[in-house]
C-alpha cells in the first residue's frame, strides 16, 4: 500500500554546505556526460559477451555481431604496458640524494621495506587494474592510505592482517571535479562513494568526532524511517537524487549511504568563511558528516591522476581506443556484409513468374507449374566477399593508432612484411608504446610509491621485519625496522619503462666491448676486466655476481676442495691397500695339540 507524498526539504532540513558540495557534483558530473557516454560504449564493446547489442546493424533481417578487435587491442596493450612497467622481481630502488655513509645501509633497508609492503598490500595487482583504466578510459585515479588492520578475539587475542600503505584505486566514475581548471592539483575534487549503513557506523566508531557523527547518524536514519512507504515530492527531491538508484524512495528504503567526500577551497556561505584545502565528508546529499583539515602532507589531496593523451582545454584525456570506435564500426559492418552474402547464396530469393502453385521450400519440394510458369533464383551480388582486404586493413590502422601493431606485440604471421618493414613499424610503435608507459611512471607510479614511503614514516608506530638484501655481498639477512630506519634523503624511481630499455641498452654496449676486448689484444690491455664486471653486475641488478678478485678466492675455495677431496681418497685407497695386504698374508701355522692323557 502506497503512502502519502512528502516534502523531502521538510523533513531532511540540509546543511547548505552539503548542498553545495552534492550541486557540485551534479554539475561536474553532467559537464562531462559525452565522456561518460563514450566510456560506456567502449566498455560495452571491450566486455561484450552477446554482441548483438553493440553491433551497428540495424536491419532486422541482417547479421548483426560485433568482432572484438578493440578488445584484442586493449588486452594487447595491457599484457605489453604491464610488462614494461614490471620487467623484474626488483623493479624499482631508492635513489640517496647526499653520501652519508649510512645511507647506504638505509637505502637496502628502504628498499626491502617497500618491496614486503607492496607485496602484502597487493599493490601489482591495483596496478593492473589502473593500468586498464589507463588504456579503457584514457584516465586512472588513485590515493594512497594508511591502513591497519587488526582482528582482535575475545581473549585478548590479536592478528595483524596487514599494517601499513596501501593504493587505492579510483573508478573514473567516482571521481568529479572541473573539467578546465589549469592543473589537477589545482581543482577541487569530489568522490562518490556508496557504503551501507554498517560501514558507515564503522567509520563513525573509529572516528575522533564520534558524537557529533553519531548524531548525523540517527538523524539520517530516522528520515529513512520517515520515506519509507511514501512517495518522495519529485519537484522538492531533485537535488538529492543518488547515482545508481531510480529514483529517492527506493535510495531511502535501501541498506546503502552514498558518501560524496570534498577535497579543496571552498565558501561557506553558512559562517561566510573562506575554508582552504578541506576535507568534508557529507552523507545523502543533505548532512555534512565530517569537516577537518586535510590531514596529507601533500599540501594538498592525495589523488593521482594520470591520462593517456591530454587535452589542452580540459582535463579528462583521451584513451588510446577513443579514435577507434568508427573503425569498430566499420569492421562489423563490413564482416555482417560479408555474412549477409553468405547466407544469400545459401538461402536465395526466389523469382517465381506467371501460374506457380503455392509451394513450401525445403528438401525434395515439388513444384507445380503453368504453361507460363518459371521458378529461378535471384543470384547475390558477391562482391562484399572480397571485403577481407579492406578489413585487414582497417585493423592494421587500428593497431598502429594505438600503438599496438601486431609485429611488436608479438602475433605477427610469417612472410607478411619483409624484415624492414617490420623493423620500422617495431620502432614507430616503439616510440608510442615507451613514450605512453613512461608517461605512466613517471606522472603516477613515481609519486604514488614515494607518497607511500611518506606516509609510512608519518604514521608508523610499531616495529616491522623485513628480509633485506645487502647489495655488497649479495646476502638476504631478517632486521626490524622502526620509523627511524626509512628516513633518508631520496626517492624511490621505478625501473621499468623508462629505465629498463635503457639499461638493456648498456648492457648490449658493455658486452659488445667484452667481445672487442676479447678478440683484440691492443684493446684489451686498456680495458679493466674488473670495472667491465663490477658495471654489468650493477647493471643487471644483480650485486651477488661482482666481488673484488672473486674468482680468484672462488678458485682457491675449490681447489681447496679438490685438495682435501684427493688427500682424503688417496687416504682411504692407503687404508684400503693395507687391508687387502693383510688379507693376502698367511696364517701362522699353529702346532698341533698333544692328546690328553
Amino acid at each position: 500500500m502506497a503512502g502519502t507524498t512528502i516534502d523531502i526539504e521538510s523533513i531532511i532540513d540540509p546543511h547548505a554546505l552539503a548542498v553545495d558540495i552534492a550541486n557540485r557534483w551534479s554539475t561536474w558530473n553532467s559537464a562531462r556526460s559525452s565522456k561518460i557516454e563514450e566510456w560506456k560504449e567502449l566498455r560495452n564493446y571491450v566486455y561484450a559477451t552477446d554482441t548483438r547489442t553493440t553491433s551497428n546493424s540495424k536491419l532486422p533481417w541482417s547479421n548483426s555481431t560485433t568482432t572484438p578487435k578493440l578488445t584484442q587491442i586493449a588486452d594487447n596493450l595491457h599484457a605489453n604496458y604491464f610488462a614494461a612497467l614490471f620487467p623484474q622481481k626488483r623493479w624499482f630502488r631508492f635513489e640517496a640524494s647526499d653520501t652519508d655513509s649510512d645511507l647506504k645501509i638505509k637505502r637496502d633497508i628502504i628498499q626491502a621495506y617497500m618491496q614486503n609492503k607492496l607485496r602484502q598490500s597487493d599493490f601489482v595487482n591495483t596496478t593492473s587494474k589502473l593500468i586498464n583504466d589507463y588504456i579503457q578510459y584514457g584516465n586512472c585515479f588513485a590515493t594512497v592510505d594508511y591502513q591497519r588492520k587488526v582482528t582482535e578475539f575475545e581473549d585478548g587475542d590479536r592478528v595483524v592482517n596487514y599494517v601499513g600503505p596501501k593504493l587505492v584505486r579510483i573508478s573514473p566514475f567516482d571521481i568529479c571535479f572541473n573539467p578546465v581548471a589549469a592543473e589537477f592539483a589545482d581543482t577541487p575534487k569530489i568522490i562518490r562513494s556508496v557504503l551501507t549503513l554498517g560501514e558507515v557506523q564503522r567509520m563513525i566508531d573509529t572516528s575522533a568526532d564520534k558524537e557529533y557523527m553519531s548524531d548525523i547518524f540517527n538523524k539520517m536514519l530516522g528520515n529513512r524511517g520517515a520515506a519509507k512507504g511514501n512517495d518522495i515530492d519529485v519537484n522538492k527531491s531533485e537535488g538529492f537524487v543518488a547515482d545508481g538508484f531510480s529514483n529517492l524512495t527506493d535510495y531511502f528504503e535501501s541498506d546503502y549511504v552514498e558518501v560524496l567526500t570534498f577535497y579543496g577551497d571552498i565558501y561557506d556561505t553558512n559562517s561566510g568563511k573562506f575554508m582552504n584545502n578541506r576535507v568534508i565528508t557529507i552523507v545523502d546529499r543533505a548532512y555534512v558528516l565530517s569537516n577537518e583539515e586535510n590531514p596529507s602532507y601533500l599540501g594538498r589531496d592525495p589523488i593521482f591522476h594520470v591520462g593517456w593523451r591530454d587535452r589542452p582545454d580540459n582535463l579528462y584525456s583521451m584513451g588510446p581506443l577513443d579514435n577507434l570506435v568508427g573503425m569498430q564500426y566499420r569492421i562489423d559492418h563490413l564482416e555482417n556484409l560479408k555474412a549477409d552474402v553468405f547466407d544469400q547464396i545459401a538461402y536465395p530469393v526466389l523469382k517465381i513468374r506467371g501460374d506457380v502453385e503455392d509451394f513450401d521450400f525445403e528438401p525434395n519440394a515439388r513444384i507445380y507449374l503453368g504453361d507460363e510458369g518459371d521458378v529461378g533464383y535471384l543470384v547475390p551480388d558477391s562482391t562484399a566477399l572480397n571485403a577481407d582486404f579492406q578489413i585487414r586493413e582497417i585493423e592494421a590502422k587500428m593497431e598502429m593508432m594505438a600503438g599496438a601493431p601486431r609485429e611488436a606485440m608479438g602475433i605477427r604471421s610469417a612472410g607478411e612484411k619483409t624484415a624492414f618493414e617490420v623493423n620500422q613499424l617495431m620502432t614507430a610503435a616503439g616510440r608510442i608504446f615507451q613514450h605512453k608507459t613512461a608517461h605512466f611512471e613517471r606522472v603516477f607510479l613515481e609519486p604514488i610509491l614515494n607518497a607511500m614511503l611518506e606516509v609510512s614514516r608519518r604514521n608508523m608506530d610499531y616495529e616491522d621485519t623485513a628480509k633485506v638484501l645487502n647489495e655488497d655481498t649479495g646476502l638476504y639477512f631478517f632486521t626490524q625496522i622502526t620509523r627511524e630506519d626509512i628516513k633518508a634523503n631520496g626517492k624511490i624511481v621505478p625501473m621499468g619503462a623508462r629505465h629498463f630499455a635503457e639499461r638493456a641498452q648498456r648492457v648490449q654496449n658493455l658486452t659488445t666491448m667484452y667481445q672487442i676486448k676479447a678478440s683484440d689484444p691492443s684493446v684489451a690491455s686498456h680495458l679493466s676486466g674488473k670495472e667491465f664486471a663490477r658495471l654489468l653486475a650493477d647493471e643487471l641488478g644483480e650485486p651477488a655476481l661482482f666481488g673484488e678478485n672473486i674468482a680468484v678466492t672462488e678458485q682457491l675455495e675449490t681447489q681447496k676442495v679438490v685438495t682435501e677431496a684427493q688427500v682424503e681418497f688417496e687416504a682411504e685407497q692407503e687404508e684400503k691397500a693395507e687391508r687387502g695386504m693383510q688379507e693376502l698374508e698367511p696364517a701362522p701355522e699353529q702346532a698341533p695339540e698333544e692328546p690328553i692323557e
